[in-house]
């Protein structure tokens, strides 16, 4: 399947709703990569469409070396101020993941944490077979609500079709292009891979900002349009979920690939 046109989508307009609202990946990812080894022997990382930072900063405090890879230049600079908060230090390029303007043989692994299906896929990988060191890993995440009747999710659907009818970024049940076991990278294995459930507490103050951040709202509309939107979305969420915090389902799932010798 063609990856979404990148020219639909300027997630730097969306940077400040991004930083503030938008769940990073949740401590039970990292915990899970730890337990299965995944980071096993690697000293540096590249972590590519790094938006804001929430995978580089989880690896960075793992100890290792890490380079965060960004096309939106808004998105780098709210990264490093979340940096400076969580007291981590990650060097930033601005750049697609299809030029990657770095060395050969620079990184022990590539991350791609809920970006891949924004990248040209061929190119990408020929660009992650170039900078990854033998033996080299990737690791492909993804963590993103799961569409519900009746739930947050829910009520936010219609919206955006009345917004943005126009979008097209949506998968089934949330699901990207790919799903677990259906990636492939070309020079590369799988070898590992999970998925699971979390459910992700949310205030509507929260939901509404992630919404502004989400690519068929933020990302895409024009700003009269985002506010328009909001505060139907504001009205719409109180009559249908009265308590202030809500339970939202998310998933998260994630793949190993190991370069393949040549």
């Amino acid at each position: 399947m063609k990856a979404l046109s990148k020219t639909e989508v300027d997630f730097g307009r969306t940077s400040q709703d991004y930083a503030k609202h938008r769940a990073g990946f949740p401590d039970s990812f990292f915990t899970e990569v730890k337990k299965r080894a995944w980071l096993s022997g690697a000293q540096t990382l590249i972590d590519i469409g790094t938006g804001t930072g929430t995978l580089a900063r989880g690896f960075a405090k793992e100890g290792l070396a890490v380079t965060g890879l960004d096309l939106a230049e808004n998105q780098v600079n709210a990264a490093r101020k979340l940096d400076a908060a969580a007291g981590v230090e990650i060097e930033y390029v601005v750049s697609g993941a299809e030029k990657i303007p770095l060395p050969d043989h620079s990184f022990d692994r590539v991350t791609a944490g809920q970006c891949w299906h924004w990248f040209d896929p061929d190119k990408a990988v020929a660009e992650l077979r170039r900078v990854l060191k033998p033996g080299g890993t990737v690791i492909i995440a993804y963590f993103d609500w799961v569409h519900r009747a009746g739930n947050p999710v829910d009520v936010m659907a219609p919206l955006r079709e009345k917004y943005n009818p126009g979008w097209k970024g949506e998968f089934p049940l949330g699901f990207y292009p790919q799903g677990p076991g259906d990636l492939a990278l070309d020079g590369f294995r799988a070898t590992d891979g999970f998925i699971y459930s979390e459910d992700i507490p949310y205030t509507h103050e929260g939901w509404r900002g992630r919404m502004r951040a989400y690519a068929g709202i933020g990302g895409s509309l024009p700003p009269e349009k985002v506010d328009a939107f909001d505060a139907e979305f504001a009205t719409a969420l109180k009559e249908r979920f009265p308590a202030e915090v809500m339970q939202v389902e998310h998933k998260v799932w994630a793949e190993v690939f190991v370069l393949s010798a040549p």
